[in-house]
């Protein structure tokens, strides 16, 4: 049996007692890996030039950008947002555990909350987890959140609506779309996220404990482990199955410019992985959780693939334990990302990007040794956009860094 590395060691641990942001680890150093090739595309195109292989990012480009600190002193930050049109082009960042939503404006952190909701679990992956204000927010002043509940640990959907005054939401507004109970206290998934359709998604865990025990993953009809979509100006809201078998789905987004959909997929004891789906593509696509972890087969040395969508980018728990899920690179300020996905591993603070286009991974970067030499990445909770594109990585333990031109 081949010996594990201290990361492995460490990586196995920590999926079997929960593999997602409640993690408390050090930041690592990362070996040098390889990824496995992304799945042939479903249709002609051919491939283009160049290979799926992580290799570092290219020296002329690494030494052009750097990592500035934006915010720090939040706690337990889990998202970061902003609304549409918003002419003061505000952040605000979700507080897990304190069960808020605060507004940074022009770098400094408002004294009051723009939303406190009480009541919810603090488990290490329960809490306030998602947050997304609606298309037509300037207008309608609607926004959701996602949170999981004291009472029952179940998923609560909730619609509020802000105040007279633009900065404090009006509690007594407060409208539940969709509540899902929980089996037990991990893998709540909880981002909420408006596609290009204008219907609100957000991401289902399999229900939690290990290898999902209730097959929920693979069950058509449970609501755990699927992307959901749902029309909240619809009379009546009724989710929709849009995709299945995702096993705890860490932050999720569609590129601004394509509508293509990127999912970081927590996985269980060997493997992390990162999904795709063309903005083009209306099929249901079906990532295989129980069945498979990623590439490949969970508990048996074989299994039937077919039908299943492979992740255009996977690692193992050599390298991290915990995928947090980022955005495709649409901003103004570093033009030599533009159409470039970025994600992070919670566990070891990794931190990569790759292109995907017709089904083929290329140009896989890591970024570690070049911005992060001394390693002030560390539980990576979330990533954001603010209102010009630009790419924001928040931390757990309450700092929030933007990539930027290197002065």
């Amino acid at each position: 049996m081949t010996r594990l590395s201290p990361i492995a060691a460490l990586a196995l641990v920590l999926a079997c007692r929960r593999e997602s942001p409640e993690r408390t680890a050090p930041v690592l150093p990362v070996p040098p890996t390889t990824t496995a090739p992304a799945a042939a595309p479903p249709g002609p195109a051919a491939a283009p030039p160049g290979s799926a292989e992580l290799v570092p990012v290219p020296k002329e480009l690494g030494d052009q950008i750097q990592l500035d600190e934006v915010a720090h002193g939040l706690a337990r930050p889990v998202a970061f947002v902003v609304a549409p049109a918003d002419p003061r082009k505000r952040w605000f960042v979700v507080e897990q555990h304190a069960g808020r939503i605060r507004i940074i404006e022009n770098g400094k952190l408002a004294p009051k909350a723009f939303l406190t909701v009480g009541g919810i679990s603090d488990g290490n992956e329960q809490g306030l987890l998602g947050l997304a204000f609606h298309p037509q927010y300037a207008t309608n002043g609607r926004l959701f959140v996602n949170y999981t509940d004291d009472a029952d640990g179940a998923t609560h959907i909730v619609e509020y609506r802000v105040s007279k005054d633009p900065d404090v939401v009006d509690p007594a507004s407060r409208k539940e779309l969709l509540s899902i109970h929980q089996p037990f206290s991990n893998h709540n998934g909880g981002n909420l996220v408006f596609g290009p359709d204008g219907k609100l998604y957000t991401g289902m865990g399999d229900g939690g404990d290990a290898g999902d025990p209730e097959r929920n993953g693979q069950n058509p009809k449970a609501l755990l482990g699927k992307i959901l979509r749902l029309d909240v100006d619809a009379a009546k809201v009724e989710p929709e199955r849009v995709h299945l078998g995702s096993r705890n789905p860490w932050r999720f987004s569609f590129d601004a410019k394509t509508g293509d959909l990127y999912i970081g997929d927590v996985g269980q004891n060997l493997w992390e992985n990162v999904y795709a789906v063309a903005g083009t593509d209306k099929a249901q696509h079906n990532f295989g959780w129980n069945v498979v972890e990623g590439n490949h087969c969970f508990r048996k040395a074989a299994c039937a693939r077919d039908g299943f969508t492979a992740p255009i980018a996977d690692y193992s728990h050599d390298e991290g334990c915990s995928v947090t899920g980022g955005f495709v690179y649409r901003g103004k300020a570093l033009p030599m990302l533009d159409g470039r996905y970025f994600y992070a591993d919670y566990c070891t603070g990794l931190l990569r990007s790759l292109t995907w286009k017709d089904g083929y991974t290329r140009d896989h970067w890591d970024w570690k040794a070049a911005i992060d030499r001394e390693g002030i990445l560390a539980q990576v909770s979330s990533f954001g956009v603010d209102a010009d594109g630009e790419l924001y990585i928040v931390e757990l333990t309450g700092s929030i860094y933007r990539l930027a031109p290197k002065r």
